[in-house]
């Protein structure tokens, strides 16, 4: 966790450049998944969700797009009945699965923080905090606080989304033997219950840590991908082990495992409840963490309006 705390705080003095999108759901598919999770008006959910510009898409820009807990790659693992001699141990991924979850909190616990920028002290929504006229840059440097927010939601939000594609939590194996090439699919319809950020974010990092180590299924497995993982290594290649290009990764209907049964479906739905469970989750902690005078409740009216100055009259 310290390794990938320090690659994130470097990351924030790095302006994104544009680069490949090959590593996540393609982002046409990032924009549709969040478009249908958040009730959001027009503007402002085009500034999170915009295939080309959206915040939840920051992330497959480089530099970001380079490191793969920011889009749960890595935790690649196969049991011994599966694979005697796989090059990577239970642990290891679930390490891997642990710095993932990691960023999503830590983006989390910023979000809350620059929400306090949207609202004065009377609760009355701040004109030029709120105001999206201009668009938002996704650099991490300091701006409109409705452009921080969106920022580290979307950055926060975007590993969790790519998780349902990279994973096989919900998807289904190939007919035949299982390995590397047709790992197993865990089948799972439910949310996964290692994504409990808004809580997590109250938690000294070793206390949750624990809680996400006890709650991944020995069969859980991410695609390996040539990004560099938690500790700063970046693979050559990934020969021997469970491949997201290969092997995994539901990132289009084209690729070979969305083809298998619906798993480009399985992903994509679960993906679009996730974000929907932590748009909710996110209300919540702001209504929770500014009380007085409906403060928090202002703030998220000022997220989800295009005009918050008419939209959210204080009192």
């Amino acid at each position: 966790m310290a390794l990938l705390a320090a690659a994130l705080t470097a990351l924030t003095a790095l302006v994104a450049l544009p680069g490949d999108r090959a590593a996540a759901f393609t982002g046409d598919n990032h924009e549709d998944i969040t478009r249908r999770a958040l009730p959001w008006q027009p503007a402002t959910l085009a500034a999170m969700a915009d295939a080309r510009d959206g915040a939840v898409n920051a992330d497959d820009k480089r530099p970001y797009f380079d490191l793969g807990p920011l889009h749960c790659d890595n935790a690649d693992y196969l049991a011994p009945r599966h694979a005697p001699d796989y090059p990577r141990t239970r642990d290891e991924a679930t390490t891997e699965l642990v710095a993932c979850v990691g960023t999503s909190v830590a983006r989390f616990r910023k979000a809350v923080r620059a929400a306090d920028g949207l609202v004065d002290a009377d609760g009355r929504v701040r004109a030029d905090q709120s105001d999206l006229s201009a668009p938002c840059i996704w650099d991490e440097r300091p701006g409109p606080a409705k452009c921080a927010v969106l920022e580290q939601l979307g950055r926060g939000w975007h590993p969790l989304e790519d998780f349902y594609s990279h994973s096989n939590w919900a998807d289904r194996a190939a007919p035949g033997p299982l390995g590397i090439t047709n790992p197993p699919g865990l089948d799972r319809s439910e949310a996964a219950p290692f994504f409990d950020i808004r809580r997590y974010s109250g938690m000294k990092d070793a206390d949750w840590t624990r809680e996400v180590r006890a709650l991944v299924p020995e069969d859980l497995a991410t695609g390996c991908y040539p990004d560099f993982d938690s500790t700063g290594v970046k693979p050559l290649d990934c020969d021997g082990r469970v491949a997201h290009n290969r092997d995994l990764n539901k990132d289009t209907p084209a690729s070979a495992r969305a083809q298998t049964d619906d798993n480009f479906r399985r992903a994509t739905a679960g993906a679009t409840a996730e974000i929907t469970r932590q748009w909710k989750a996110f209300e919540d902690e702001l209504r929770a963490a500014y009380p007085e005078g409906g403060r928090g409740a202002q703030m998220v009216c000022a997220l989800v309006h295009d005009d918050p100055v008419t939209d959210c009259p204080s009192g």
